[in-house]
């Protein structure tokens, strides 16, 4: 077990040594997108051009060969876990989850027939809601029928990944899901102080998520991943400083930290939430520093927001490689161009196209009840679009941009088109978080907390919007 400082330790000595970095994120604090795509989801519209995207479909070309990653959205919950922002529906009503399969895979059916079934797919994750609200049985008949519609794989090299909330699987379950072929699991862990637990209605106590993370490495999954949250109630750097110790006994090959954003007006449940036990601002910023520094003290490499691996983990190799993207999913390796999203609410990637589907369950239902695709929002990307995705994707998975490549790749003078933008850069650069010169923009080690800050001067969005649509609203970047 890697050793970690006391809390006692933290307590009086990290506000001195992280003062440097708490001012510059208390500078650099606002609110921007998470860029799991770009164009981003607020500027998908009713009005995209789906017969365009179906004409390309029908066309013959690499497309309809090329590997495919999937993207299936299992909506329910047994209960309500108050900070939750995701596309969910808590219940425990008998068969729905039922109701819910046999309107999935007819979805299945059609999106196998406009998008091929002879693409391998290198990349499947399920998330939700709970994927596991599913029982074994329902478990085995989805992977059945997405095997039976598309070219699934036994490869090693194949990444199939599983959201799972600790409360709802039993040990047996976790033999079951390797079986049926997940390599990859993702447990959301948020904090394992009890208090905090208590307070957001998700009691998972150590000792079990212990048993079930021994059951995982038993059966000898690739890649085990926590999900942590900072910013919920009754949380300070004393029990941020226990849960990290703990997440660091059990050493997850990868960790993600999200900030918490308390939307109460937005998200109904969070209206549970006494806004009064939220941490204050300063406590917030300090949070996300001890996380920081804490984990990469335990060996882990920061790879870029709010992501952590370890040194040999196939994450930190592919961003030395040039292999890392993000999207919807997260971080991952870039094993295919296009993603495909089925169930409700899930964004499908394809060609120069983005696609959501219906957010509603019940309007899902209803599409596909008529034979429809649900597929209700989406956009097609402009050559502009596909300019400034490159730049901002790869700052995000390769913490640099090769001017001299744009320029190459897209037929522009960079200095010329981004002056502006780059402009915007030179305050970041004077406070050491990147450095440009005229070959390259290289984010620095003390900048990588602050990547969506870098990369929102080229974000040709933030500031127009439709005067018809309210602007969007998105987390706060730090």
């Amino acid at each position: 077990m890697t050793s970690v400082i006391s809390t006692t330790e933290a307590a009086t000595r990290i506000p001195a040594d992280y003062q440097a970095d708490m001012e510059l994120a208390a500078k650099y604090a606002c609110a921007g997108p998470r860029y799991t795509s770009y164009p981003t989801a607020p500027q998908f519209r009713a009005d995209y051009p789906l017969s365009q995207y179906l004409a390309w479909q029908k066309r013959d070309g690499d497309h309809k060969r090329a590997p495919l990653s999937l993207y299936i959205h299992l909506p329910f919950c047994r209960d309500i876990c108050y900070y939750c922002a995701c596309n969910k529906i808590v219940t425990r009503r008998k068969g729905v989850a039922r109701e819910y399969l046999d309107r999935l895979e007819r979805e299945i059916a059609v999106q196998a027939d406009i998008v091929g079934n002879r693409r391998p797919v290198t990349q499947m994750h399920w998330g939700g809601g709970t994927p596991t609200y599913l029982d074994d049985a329902e478990l085995t008949e989805l992977m059945h029928t997405l095997a039976s519609h598309f070219r699934l794989l036994d490869k090693g090299y194949r990444e199939y990944s599983i959201e799972i909330d600790p409360r709802t699987v039993e040990i047996p379950t976790i033999a079951l899901l390797k079986g049926v072929g997940f390599n990859r699991i993702s447990l959301g862990i948020q904090d394992f102080d009890h208090r905090v637990q208590t307070s957001v209605n998700r009691i998972q106590p150590f000792p079990e998520v212990s048993a079930l993370v021994d059951a995982i490495r038993a059966h000898e999954f690739r890649s085990l991943s926590f999900d942590l949250i900072y910013g919920l109630p009754h949380q300070d750097r004393h029990t941020m400083q226990e849960t990290l110790r703990k997440v660091i006994a059990l050493r997850p090959d990868r960790i993600a930290s999200y900030n918490y954003a308390h939307l109460p007006d937005r998200f109904t449940s969070q209206r549970s939430i006494d806004r009064l036990t939220l941490p204050e601002p300063g406590e917030k910023l300090l949070l996300q520093q001890i996380i920081s520094h804490t984990l990469q003290d335990a060996g882990y490499l920061h790879i870029g927001m709010d992501h952590y691996v370890l040194p040999d983990d196939e994450l930190a190799l592919a961003q030395r490689e040039g292999r890392l993207q993000r999207n919807f999913q997260g971080y991952s390796l870039h094993m295919a161009d296009d993603l495909l999203g089925l169930g409700v609410s899930a964004i499908s990637q394809m060609g120069d196209f983005y696609l959501q589907n219906e957010r509603d369950l019940d309007k899902y239902q209803g599409i596909i009840d008529r034979g429809e695709l649900p597929a209700t929002r989406g956009c097609k990307v402009t050559s502009d679009d596909r300019l400034r995705r490159h730049i901002i994707m790869t700052l995000i998975s390769e913490l640099k941009v090769d001017l001299g490549e744009c320029n190459h790749l897209f037929g522009i003078d960079f200095a010329s088109k981004f002056h502006r933008e780059l402009e915007q850069l030179r305050g970041l650069e004077r406070d050491g978080l990147l450095s440009i010169d005229d070959g390259e923009i290289r984010v620095s080690h003390r900048g990588r907390p602050f990547l969506r800050n870098i990369c929102m001067p080229f974000d040709a969005y933030l500031e127009s919007h439709r005067g018809d649509q309210p602007p969007p609203r998105y987390s706060a970047t730090l």
